[in-house]
């Protein structure tokens, strides 16, 4: 059976499903995926160098903000 987000088992009831791709180099770009929605990706062309966040509410799933923060240029 598939389950959300390509997890290998599902969530327990109550509980989000979620995966984070943190991508290879420049071969693999990262990824987060939340309750089988994908928030941020390259085909999303919404990700950034450095560190990529979504920020959701935990109690509804709600995404409030993306954000990538580059690291490198400080």
């Amino acid at each position: 059976p598939r389950h959300k987000c390509g997890n290998q088992k599902s969530c327990p009831q109550n509980y989000f499903a979620f995966k984070i791709i943190s991508g290879a180099a420049n071969v693999v770009g990262p990824s987060i995926c939340f309750e089988d929605l994908v928030l941020m990706s390259n085909v999303k062309n919404n990700i950034g160098r450095g560190l990529n966040i979504a920020l959701v509410n935990g109690t509804t799933g709600q995404l409030l903000k993306i954000d990538a923060f580059d690291m490198y240029s400080g």
